[in-house]
């Protein structure tokens, strides 16, 4: 970047003063340059932030002495929220804030979420928070590119264990901004979701395909955040098409477990009309931390550890019977193309013969409810194979070339 990195710096100014104006210091001291927002809505801070409190207010249509009369914290935060959305965005367009940093605890935070998911995908985007990993942020609101960190001894003042944090905040969002390549948008892109290639392999064979039909694949890992991600990207139509084949995070969802991508998991490319092809990989398994107790429902089930951190149980025959309809239900809202395809001998690498999660007659009812379950316009394929066979990625790929054939799907762009 050539020109100064201008930071915008998001906090309540009359409780986090001594924070901020820290914060702004070890900016100035990387080179950066800071602009405090105060999000404040009651107290007066004790030195004038360069967008004041009520100019927030101001940008969500509102007042200060509007908020405080609802008595509502909640609501209050919520409207300035609104506010700060609106600003930060029309900063960035103007080219007057590079990246955003913002602290707080639970409600500076819940704040800064709303901005954070509300700007682009490359501007640098900070949260240094009292509940930054904590289960109480739902995946849904983390932004694809959001970095955070926790704001340890942060709750009350300056010390020192705080401010090793604070600075190294500062440095992190200005040598982002520094460093930031901004996506090409040279090539059309294409998502696919996926785990690691010991469990599903197809994208190992399809990403390089894609590739040479002039098209950039963008792997996700769905784990929870990877299969969010591509969600929120996929909403503000940053694909062309998706291929969704690992659908993990929506049986996840369904059974309570925490390794989901919230509750619009697979919904995303319907809604927008996006072309998708959908496939239940790894979606007849429940994703359980290894590192704790495994929950009293799943007792006496398969079992395999994947690592320290994530390990699987099997689904009961009812429990895949009731994902299929799910599936097929919000496939049956999509706007764009959609096909379905069902591999027929198996859905990821640990349910072949002689695998832990192998139940081929748990696997015949799935299939049995999918195709009991679907409707059209959604296209439906039976692909005599296992979904890490090469067959099943021939079958996509016609399948997408079809859909480029007749005009539903960008051409993509080739090298010379």
């Amino acid at each position: 970047m050539a020109t100064t990195p201008r930071i915008l710096l998001v906090g309540t100014a009359d409780t986090k003063a001594d924070e901020l104006l820290y914060l702004q210091r070890c900016i100035a001291a990387q080179g950066g340059a800071a602009s405090i927002m105060d999000v404040g809505i009651l107290g007066t801070p004790s030195f004038a932030p360069a967008i004041p409190n009520h100019a927030v207010a101001a940008a969500a249509h509102t007042t200060l002495e509007a908020l405080a009369a609802l008595g509502d914290e909640n609501a209050a935060m919520t409207k300035m929220a609104e506010g700060a959305v609106a600003l930060a965005l029309d900063l960035y367009a103007r080219g007057e804030a590079h990246g955003l940093l913002a602290l707080g605890g639970t409600m500076g935070t819940d704040l800064a979420l709303d901005v954070t998911a509300a700007l682009p995908l490359g501007m640098p985007k900070f949260i240094v928070s009292t509940v930054a990993y904590s289960h109480l942020i739902p995946p849904e609101r983390l932004a694809p590119d959001l970095m955070m960190i926790l704001w340890a001894g942060g709750l009350y003042g300056l010390n020192g264990i705080c401010e090793a944090i604070l600075s190294q905040a500062a440095g992190a969002v200005v040598g982002a901004c520094r460093s930031v390549e901004l996506a090409c948008e040279s090539r059309p892109r294409v998502a696919i979701s996926s785990l690691g290639k010991s469990c599903l392999s197809y994208m190992v064979r399809l990403a390089p395909a894609l590739v040479a039909r002039g098209y950039e694949p963008v792997v996700f890992h769905c784990t929870g955040m990877g299969g969010r991600a591509m969600e929120a990207l996929v909403a503000q139509r940053r694909f062309v098409a998706v291929f969704d084949f690992c659908l993990a995070e929506v049986a996840n969802m369904m059974h309570g477990s925490v390794v989901n991508a919230g509750p619009h998991r697979l919904s995303a490319a319907g809604l927008a009309g996006v072309p998708q092809l959908v496939a239940p990989g790894a979606s007849d398994m429940v994703d359980i931390q290894t590192w704790a107790e495994r929950p009293a429902q799943f007792a006496g089930r398969a079992y395999h550890a994947h690592n320290r951190l994530i390990a699987s149980v099997n689904a009961t025959t009812d429990e895949k019977r009731r994902l299929a309809t799910l599936v097929c239900e919000r496939l049956g809202e999509a706007r764009g193309p959609t096909a379905l395809l069902l591999p027929q001998r198996g859905i990821h690498a640990w349910d072949k013969p002689g695998q832990p999660m192998h139940d081929p007659e748990g696997h015949a009812a799935f299939l049995d409810a999918f195709r009991a379950a679907v409707r059209a316009p959604v296209e439906l394929h039976e692909i005599d194979a296992h979904i890490n066979d090469d067959a099943f990625v021939d079958r996509a790929l016609a399948i997408f070339d079809r859909w480029v054939g007749a005009g539903q799907v960008p051409a993509g762009v080739r090298a010379d």
